[in-house]
């Protein structure tokens, strides 16, 4: 696993990739924070954290586009497939190296929060918290993006779908409230990212929340692992 993961991040950082990703999660990071923080007067970052979710639904898919459908489009899948590493590691190496680019980019609200402690002091329970919450969301955002990428060859309908069904996920609270029939809705919102995810921008480790994203994790991996398995046996 470590190979694939090497591989993964070698990938990212020799092409444009990684440092497009970064310029414009961190673009918009920033621009929240000024306008959020500095114009708007106030040393909590929870403002900058709930505009960042629109940027890292359109975000993940890009990170995640290439895992797959770049190696069926240059025909080194069944050279991934037949190598020694068991389709767990190759697909947890994908998604490793996808989830440590994001990472990476989540590091800049500490760097936020150090710049707000020159002024006052910020609140760290909700910064850590709510890192921790963009992390797990996020993660399980690429797990879902990686399993769409195994479905296909094109990166552009890869990342299409991503974005797509990320939106949906942003969007859930909307459907909710417009469904009349109560299980439906109650189903919706028993899967929804945003109801899980606020529960960590107000400082709250929810065990419900940390439970869900890492099952979503597992869950798509899980799938991933089961489009080559069919696929190395048919």
């Amino acid at each position: 696993m470590k190979a694939i993961l090497k591989r993964e991040l070698g990938s990212y950082f020799n092409s444009a990739v990684a440092y497009i990703v970064m310029a414009i999660f961190f673009g918009f990071a920033g621009l929240f924070f000024v306008f959020t923080c500095f114009l708007g007067n106030t040393a909590s970052l929870s403002p900058t954290f709930n505009n960042m979710f629109i940027i890292i639904v359109f975000l993940t898919p890009l990170i995640a586009m290439k895992s797959f459908s770049e190696e069926k489009r240059q025909r080194t899948d069944q050279a991934l497939l037949t190598s020694p590493a068991s389709l767990f590691e190759i697909v947890m190496g994908k998604f490793l190296g996808a989830f440590i680019l994001y990472a990476i980019c989540c590091l800049i609200f500490f760097v936020y929060g150090l710049v707000i402690m020159l002024f006052t002091t910020p609140d760290w329970a909700v910064i850590l918290c709510t890192t921790i919450g963009l992390l797990l969301m996020g993660g399980a955002l690429i797990a879902i993006d990686i399993f769409v990428s195994a479905l296909t060859e094109s990166q552009v309908i890869a990342a299409i779908v991503g974005m797509a069904v990320g939106l949906i996920t942003y969007m859930m609270g909307t459907i909710v409230s417009i469904i009349d029939v109560e299980w439906i809705a109650s189903a919706l919102t028993a899967i929804s990212f945003t109801n899980y995810y606020s529960s960590f921008t107000y400082g709250i480790l929810d065990p419900k929340g940390i439970v869900f994203f890492l099952s979503v994790i597992a869950l798509f991996v899980f799938f991933t692992i089961r489009v080559f398995e069919k696929k190395r046996w048919s």
